[in-house]
């Protein structure tokens, strides 16, 4: 068991020459062969123990020619099939039974069909932050840019700080380097987005922010948190008469970072919410949640994301679910 998940964390790049160089060291210790390699579509990767590069040349094309298992003693090989395509061929020497070469060809496969899988994830991640980015709201950059303005005859102090927020808001939001950030750094940018939507409401809106030390430091996708706070101030306040309250709270629940931000403005009907976070949604409401959402199940699979907790008049509750530790999630 240990060396078959070996085998798998050596191809956790996929069907590479480095990858293969290590896996085949591996193989040939899991079925006690005389020797194997790992081959591409176009030539063989690796080989460890005795296998004859001219030999498995041959069979490679053999194999990959009639895609089935093909004997050439003393080398038998079988097509490495991957989510229906062929991706390559795992060839062997030795005493190794069928069922044996059945089952070393399954775990090579299924370690490369879950490797293009997490480069899929990955892609889509990436391509939802860039759209996310595009959508950084012009709404709020014009009321942003119209409080500084507003105060700069009549408390300049307070001007020059909110332009360094701006900037500070800008800077963070449109970083080129790397996908993820800490906690601490999504809740620092929210922090000021929230002076510059103070300074806009005049201070009507109350913040609270309870987060557990050990949450802190753990990774994040970028751009997750502040795209939930603008929605909650942008569709739970900005009609709201009187003081509006966010609240933010983080902290561990077993391996798990939960996340939850709660506003007290006007909610909305379950089915709403519903539809905001499948991206069927299409009017003005949900900035940003089904993409944030969609990032969060692409980093850490189906049983991690977003959810939302509301009712016409009773505010919104939103909640992220992520592991605390995810292999590969790495703030830089």
């Amino acid at each position: 068991m240990r060396i078959s998940r070996l085998v798998g964390e050596s191809l956790s790049d996929g069907l590479t020459a480095k990858g293969a160089a290590n896996a085949v060291r591996r193989l040939i210790r899991l079925l006690g062969a005389d020797g194997v390699a790992l081959a591409d579509c176009d030539q063989v990767l690796a080989a460890s123990g005795r296998i004859d590069a001219t030999t498995a040349a041959q069979i490679l094309t053999e194999t990959l020619d009639v895609l089935e298992p093909v004997t050439a003693p003393p080398l038998r090989a079988a097509p490495l099939v991957v989510s229906g395509d062929v991706a390559g061929c795992l060839i062997v020497s030795g005493d190794v039974t069928d069922a044996e070469l059945t089952e070393a060809v399954h775990l090579v496969a299924s370690a490369i069909d879950h490797a293009e899988l997490n480069r899929s994830r990955e892609r889509i991640a990436a391509a939802d932050l860039r759209t996310l980015r595009a959508e950084i709201s012009p709404h709020f950059m014009h009321n942003a840019l119209a409080a500084i303005s507003a105060h700069t005859r009549t408390d300049p102090e307070r001007a020059r700080e909110l332009l360094t927020d701006f900037s500070d808001y800008l800077r963070y939001s449109f970083a080129a380097t790397g996908d993820y950030a800490t906690v601490a750094d999504e809740l620092q940018a929210v922090q000021t987005y929230l002076e510059l939507q103070r300074a806009r409401f005049d201070d009507r809106l109350d913040l609270t922010v309870q987060i557990a030390p050990e949450v802190l430091p753990v990774p994040i996708p970028f751009l997750v948190v502040q795209p939930i706070v603008e929605n909650a101030v942008r569709h739970g306040f900005e009609a709201k008469i009187g003081t509006g309250h966010i609240a933010v709270r983080g902290f561990s629940e077993g391996p798990l970072c939960i996340i939850e931000v709660e506003d007290d403005g006007a909610g909305m009907e379950p089915d709403h919410a519903e539809a905001v976070l499948t991206g069927r949604h299409r009017g003005g409401g949900g900035i940003g949640l089904a993409n944030v959402d969609r990032r969060l199940r692409a980093v850490y699979g189906p049983e991690y994301g977003l959810w939302l907790d509301t009712a016409p008049g009773a505010g919104t509750k939103a909640t992220v679910r992520i592991p605390r530790y995810a292999r590969g999630v790495i703030a830089q």
